[in-house]
């Protein structure tokens, strides 16, 4: 009599799933449609406490799904008598371990296990010799329509359309048009703000605090504020960002009007761990939609990404932190600060020097001194190109000759060629081919010329490829230079050094060793600016010849 209870107690587990899988399936499989062919097959057969578990969108290809859990939660702990699904594609699309379960778990625990279109009853051993064939075919089904999601993908790339449909925060979808971003005015400007604290030379966590003292909401707080779907809840607070949403907005490259498509992938149809693919491998395609954040702000927080400035224990950094280096060793030099130190005796030195038990020298420099040289040398290049423009971009173009818009042109005018000819020799093998297999051309004659041709197309695959480089170089350093000079222009009459101008102007200073020949220990110092490098400013006879030279080659 217990035993008889204990089975009008179990439940019949009334299992719907519908996902991407099902593709032009899906209407016939609706949620709905599958919840009254199960609660008929259970009233007709008068399976008791019919319960229903769903999971609405989610892959048979896994079984990490909330409602199926929930279902076998309770199929572990002895409550269900039998489970129930419209057909076996339902259930799972991965045969293994669909398999596991309907043939092993299930007769364990001594479920009965119904699937109604292929006739399944594992009570009765009703249709359970072709399961297996059956299963097999569902998992095959997802696995081409997977390759058929991701035909779908590189399709809409090679049109220049976006693949994902995650929205940054910043921009929203046009009204007019989903597909098109337009900027959100409420908080684009949050976007610039978070670029030019990073400029400033704060961190992602120094950032996130600033964000949090001047309660500005969490990306997540906005969506939800404002209605629009996140899958994202509010773990904290509206206010308290994380340094992880900070590095996702700084990392997002989408800001500066660009799309960037294949930034991750999932290791199969079965595996939908995601994975980071290697930059070389995602598609960028540009100004698909306005730019929050301009190209140059872009790249300097990159770089300042990569140089990152971490404090000293009493919390005090230095306007040079991560961009000093030891000049003898090339290690970065360390910025040494304590509560014992003043302020004006903050230093630097190598970090190879350890107590002189390292590799390199001491290379020690006082933080204010530092400041001081640089200051200076900020400013004499600011009053020599205000002063002598012309002999500067004559010598930059010199050093970079490939930057000159002629030498520009030739080059991209040299690229496409190259890629004729590639084309070409493709043509020319084909023909030989063809030739060769016709009689036409003899074995020897064929191997001889298809190694030339093929050797042809190797070189010129590889001159084409270090072109391309150098073409994007020249372009990034042409920009560079602009924004350089923008900046410069501004420095004249600078009196004092701010994080921003320093992370806009300076890529990396090298210190010597002080020149012990002097009473008063000098320190030599290199100073790179960004697009253009070392500086040497001409004397006065050297400036007087570049003039003249530029002179003579304007009326050659």
């Amino acid at each position: 009599m217990k035993k008889q209870t204990e089975s009008i107690e179990k439940i019949t587990a009334l299992y719907c799933r519908l996902s991407q899988d099902d593709g032009i399936d899906g209407e016939s499989n609706s949620i709905s449609n599958q919840k009254e062919i199960l609660m008929q097959y259970a009233r007709t057969h008068k399976l008791p406490n019919p319960r229903f578990f769903v999971d609405d969108g989610i892959s048979g290809t896994t079984f990490e799904r909330n409602g199926f859990k929930e279902m076998q939660a309770l199929a572990e702990a002895g409550q269900v008598a039998t489970i129930v699904v419209k057909d076996l594609s339902r259930f799972g699309r991965n045969y293994l371990e669909v398999g596991k379960y309907l043939e092993i778990t299930y007769p364990t625990l001594g479920i009965r296990f119904i699937a109604i279109q292929e006739n399944v009853d594992t009570s009765q051993n009703g249709g359970t010799e072709m399961m297996p064939f059956h299963n097999i075919f569902n998992e095959w089904y997802a696995a081409q329509t997977s390759k058929k999601i991701r035909a779908v993908w590189r399709s809409k790339s090679d049109k220049g359309e976006r693949v994902s449909s995650a929205v940054p925060y910043g921009y929203m979808k046009s009204p007019d048009d989903s597909k098109q971003w337009i900027i959100d005015d409420v908080v684009a400007d949050n976007v610039r703000y978070i670029f030019r604290l990073c400029l400033e030379g704060l961190g992602p966590t120094k950032i996130a605090r600033r964000l949090e003292q001047e309660k500005i909401m969490t990306p997540t707080a906005y969506y939800l504020s404002v209605g629009r779907p996140t899958s994202n809840k509010l773990q904290k607070g509206i206010y308290q960002w994380s340094e992880t949403s900070v590095n996702h907005i700084l990392n997002n490259r989408q800001y500066t009007g660009c799309t960037v498509n294949f930034k991750t992938s999932v290791l199969s149809y079965k595996v939908h761990k995601t994975i980071y693919n290697e930059e070389n491998n995602w598609q960028i395609i540009p100004n698909t939609q306005d730019a929050i954040i301009d190209e140059d702000t872009w790249n300097r927080v990159q770089e300042l990404k990569k140089h990152r400035r971490r404090n000293t224990v009493t919390g005090r950094t230095s306007l040079f932190s991560g961009l000093a280096y030891c000049a003898d060793c090339g290690s970065k030099l360390y910025f040494c600060a304590s509560k014992s130190i003043d302020k004006d005796a903050e230093f630097f030195r190598c970090s190879q020097y350890k107590d002189n038990r390292g590799k390199c020298t001491i290379h020690f420099i006082r933080n204010v001194v530092l400041e001081e040289l640089v200051l200076n040398a900020i400013k004499n290049v600011a009053e020599y190109i205000s002063q002598f423009e012309p002999v500067f971009l004559y010598l930059f173009a010199k050093q970079h000759k490939l930057s000159k818009q002629h030498n520009l042109k030739i080059a991209k005018q040299n690229l496409e060629q190259s890629k004729m000819r590639i084309a070409e020799i493709d043509r020319v093998l084909t023909k030989l081919y063809e030739d060769n297999a016709l009689g036409k051309i003899s074995d020897e004659r064929f191997e001889r010329l298809s190694a030339t041709y093929e050797l042809e197309q190797k070189e010129l695959c590889e001159a084409i490829s270090n072109a391309e480089q150098d073409i994007e170089n020249a372009e990034q350093e042409n920009v560079d230079l602009k924004v350089f000079l923008q900046t410069i222009r501004q420095c004249t009459d600078l009196k004092e050094l701010t994080p921003t101008i320093v992370n806009a102007l300076i890529k990396r200073i090298d210190v010597h060793n002080p020149d012990e020949k002097f009473k008063h220990r000098r320190v030599k110092i290199d100073i790179y600016f960004t697009a253009v490098g070392l500086i040497n400013i001409p004397d006065e006879k050297e400036l007087l010849s570049l003039m003249d030279e530029i002179r003579n080659e304007k009326s050659a």
